[in-house]
């Protein structure tokens, strides 16, 4: 993000100092690590997996399904559009090769003391709005406040612990939190979007809009076309563009979004030149999908780019505010009529790993039995927690892979017979008559190939499973509304869990509006271990609690468990270059860029074709 020379030279000397104290208890400099020290010390120039002479240029055309109708992201009214985050900036940015780091941005310094009561930042003199007019403290103040009082639901449970905001300096601002162990807080209130106070003089905030509301980001929206495409562009003199953690990002001059309603179209436009990078989500479109001109002769490449970040968890989730779905042997008995093996092996061409943790791919996920610190927090929980925690190791249902799934089906049938379902016409229903009767809901006909043979697996039992797709709009709402029997979830995880596990899993999230408890889990065991993982307080504690939760998380069976992949499938025009350095956790899509040369020589192959 641009800066003046004189802001600049301000911030190397900053760079090139060692942290301060100012006393033996404040920690003061420019980064903080979760745990730990950050890796970047003072003085570096640029992120390891940057490129800090990748040229800037050119223009990169996107996809995104679905529509938009707002561009505000900041409230639970409406569809945002994608890509409208890179307008906003924030007190901090982190780092994709450390587990969670955050470094200046909007702030210049960062001071709290060792039991991290309170945090304080410092505003860089040089950051500005779009407008030119600079970022003040009580800019950040109005947008913390707004954001927890009038913003999503997700921001009250995100930051309930942050207890006051206050001006105590021309620059610094002081966010005071309150009593307890909490480590991640100062990180977390970083991450803050900083929006103008004065702009939102006359305007509501908690309103919809198509007007862009005034960043302070890498880039602005230039071009709106509602539910069909977003542009934006490169902002020339952006006050951070320099700065160590911006230095090899966000290289493209013009950033497009194009609107698709459907996956297949999607595909098909890219192939055909209508945008020029994708991401692959679909593994039949990755394996047999991209069997054209442009793929075989490397106008278009394909890539695989393994990454260590958590795959979090994708799954059926069930709404357990319906009675249906409230005994855990019903939820249990119904995760038997989903054929991973047979699956894995015709849908999706061999590509899948069973998830069986909410934190797989990392060293968070629990695995074998309890270890012995493990145990020490699980034990005080007995009687409140499943009493698989303590003596086994979960293990998703598994098959032969053959389509016999007959066994299963048989576990299946005797978990609900134990919960009062029976046979009956060959349908199931309880003691008074009704039937086992549910509806999955899609917003994407891409899933209903993949949910058609649980579906068919279902009616075997007597269990009546209808699919339902529905439009992007009305889907958010019904979400927002807890309206659904069960949906295809996924709950992304960090390598550091904190605070948005309440909003995950909390109980007060289950009753709130749009928040993320979309299975409706109210469980003071569940509080109280989401609590601890909050207040870990180093990385060994972290890891030990986050296996606690993910344990009592499994053996409740509040989602059928999918799949993952531990890489990133990308597919792009051969016009980009990318630093010669993936970081561990992330994509990093905003540091690749046009390379001039490979960008000349695709249009004359795409003239020649």
């Amino acid at each position: 993000m641009v800066r003046h020379v004189a802001a600049a030279l301000a911030f190397l000397a900053l760079s090139l100092a060692c942290p301060a104290r100012a006393d033996d208890s404040v920690y003061a400099g420019p980064a903080v690590a979760m745990h730990g020290e950050p890796k970047y010390k003072p003085g570096f120039t640029h992120f390891d997996y940057t490129n800090p002479d990748a040229p800037k240029g050119g223009e990169v055309h996107e996809a995104a399904i679905g529509t938009y109708d707002s561009l505000n992201p900041f409230i639970l009214k409406g569809v945002p559009a994608g890509g409208v985050g890179l307008t906003f900036a924030t007190l901090t940015a982190q780092s994709d090769d450390e587990a969670f780091t955050e470094y200046g941005l909007v702030a210049e310094q960062i001071e709290m003391p060792k039991d991290r009561s309170w945090v304080a930042y410092t505003i860089r003199p040089a950051a500005r709005f779009h407008d030119g007019s600079p970022i003040s403290v009580d800019d950040v103040i109005w947008t913390f406040e707004t954001l927890k009082t009038k913003g999503h639901p997700f921001y009250r449970a995100y930051y309930r612990n942050v207890v006051k905001a206050e001006k105590v300096g021309e620059r610094k601002v002081k966010f005071t939190f309150a009593p307890g162990e909490n480590r991640e807080l100062p990180l977390i209130i970083g991450q803050l979007p900083i929006l103008s106070k004065t702009y939102y003089e006359n305007r509501d905030f908690e309103k919809t809009t198509l007007e862009a509301p005034l960043g302070s980001g890498p880039y602005k929206v230039v071009a709106v076309d509602p539910g069909r495409s977003l542009t934006l562009e490169r902002v020339e003199d952006y006050w951070g563009k320099d700065l160590p953690v911006n230095k090899g990002r966000f290289n493209f001059d013009r950033i497009r979004i194009d609107y698709y309603l459907d996956e297949n179209v999607a595909l098909e436009a890219f192939k055909a030149g209508g945008y020029d990078f994708r991401t692959e989500n679909n593994s039949k479109f990755w394996a047999t999908g991209y069997d054209a001109p442009a793929v075989r002769d490397g106008r278009i490449k394909k890539a695989e780019i393994p990454n260590e970040q958590p795959t979090g968890m994708q799954g059926y989730a069930y709404n357990i505010r319906r009675d249906l779905f409230k005994d855990s042997r019903v939820r249990q008995a119904l995760a038997y009529a989903l054929d991973f093996e047979w699956s894995n092996k015709a849908l999706f061409y061999g590509q899948y790993t069973r998830t069986e943790s909410y934190f797989s791919n990392s060293e968070l996920a629990s695995k074998g039995l309890p270890s012995a610190d493990e145990l020490k927090i699980l034990e005080p929980l007995k009687g409140q927690i499943p009493d698989e925690v303590l003596a086994k190791e979960y293990r998703a249902p598994k098959t032969d892979g053959s389509g016999n799934i007959r066994p299963n089906l048989a576990i299946a049938l005797k978990l609900l017979e134990a919960a009062g379902w029976t046979v009956k016409g060959g349908k199931m229903v309880n003691a008074k008559g009704e039937p086992l009767s549910f509806e999955i809901l899609l917003d994407s006909p891409a899933f209903e190939r993949v949910t058609q043979p649980f579906v068919q697996n279902l009616t075997r039992l007597g269990v009546d499973a209808r699919v339902r797709t529905v439009d992007t709009s009305q889907y958010e709402k019904r979400l927002e509304n807890f309206d659904f029997d069960m949906i295809v979830a996924s709950w992304g995880e960090s390598l550091s869990p904190g605070n948005e596990q309440r909003d995950f899993w909390g109980s007060e999230s289950a009753d709130t509006q749009g928040g993320r408890n979309l299975i409706g889990i109210k469980d003071k065991a569940i509080d109280q271990l989401v609590d601890l993982v909050i207040s870990a307080p180093d990385r060994e504690g972290l890891v030990t609690r986050t296996r606690a939760l993910d344990r009592v998380l499994l053996w409740h069976y509040y989602v059928i468990p999918h799949w993952h992949i531990t890489y990133f499938r990308v597919a792009y025009w051969d016009k980009f270059g990318r630093p010669a350095i993936t970081p561990k956790y992330a994509l990093a899509f905003d540091t690749w860029w046009v390379d001039p040369v490979k960008a000349a020589a695709l249009k004359q192959k795409q003239a020649a074709n």
